[in-house]
């Protein structure tokens, strides 16, 4: 009987995703803007450090899972549209903010590495079934937290506080503001999404993947 049920879970899965691969480009849209409003609800949960103009929030657990529900091309266009409408002045950044001077104040970076990551982790999902898995998938997206979204965080905190502010940063300070106290809760961030991936996705190939002949597909 639990067999049964596994086997009824692996099939259904695997139609979920070749249903959101097949799908109309309208209804890709929409489910593009129905991410990107994840991403500005879970931005509100978010905690403020003195020492930081960063806060911690949810939103990497969203555009990482952007990436896998969406794949490549989708999940860096939520996190696009995103970051485009807040700018036009939709509240939903972190503390209900939005406009232009969020974008290029002291978390901006992490707002366009949202972007780069979402497309990252969607480009392996599409392409790759082995990525699936949770370790495989928890390397990536730790990568893309560490990396994607924090290499151009950094960047942009260091430009505003050294040239807005006119503070003088060490590489330690700028660490501590941007990236160090975000360890844990990212870290735990991507082992919940990578778990999340791991048992949603399908083990099959459902659009071609390059490591398809290795995988057994559902007819």
């Amino acid at each position: 009987m639990f067999s049964t049920y596994v086997e009824r879970y692996r099939v259904a899965r695997y139609n979920a995703f070749k249903w959101r691969y097949e799908l109309s480009i309208a209804k890709k849209l929409g489910l593009v803007f129905g991410m990107a409003v994840l991403t500005g609800l879970v931005a509100q949960i978010g905690i403020l450090l003195p020492w930081s103009p960063v806060p911690i929030t949810g939103q990497t657990f969203a555009v990482l899972l952007a990436g896998v529900l969406l794949g490549r091309w989708y999940g860096g266009l939520s996190q696009l549209i995103y970051a485009v409408l807040g700018v036009a002045g939709v509240p939903w950044f972190g503390g209900w903010t939005g406009g232009t001077g969020v974008l290029f104040g002291p978390t901006g970076g992490y707002i366009i590495g949202f972007v780069l990551a979402a497309w990252f982790i969607g480009y392996f999902t599409d392409t790759r079934i082995r990525s699936r898995n949770f370790l495989p998938m928890l390397g990536l997206m730790l990568f893309a937290n560490f990396v994607l979204i924090h290499g151009p965080g950094l960047m942009q905190l260091g430009l505003y506080l050294t040239l807005v502010k006119g503070l003088k940063l060490t590489l330690v300070k700028l660490l501590w503001m941007g990236t160090i106290p975000f360890i844990p809760g990212d870290v735990l961030k991507a082992v919940a999404a990578a778990a999340a991936t791991k048992s949603i996705t399908p083990k099959e190939s459902y659009n071609g993947e390059v490591d398809a002949e290795k995988r057994i597909r559902i007819p």
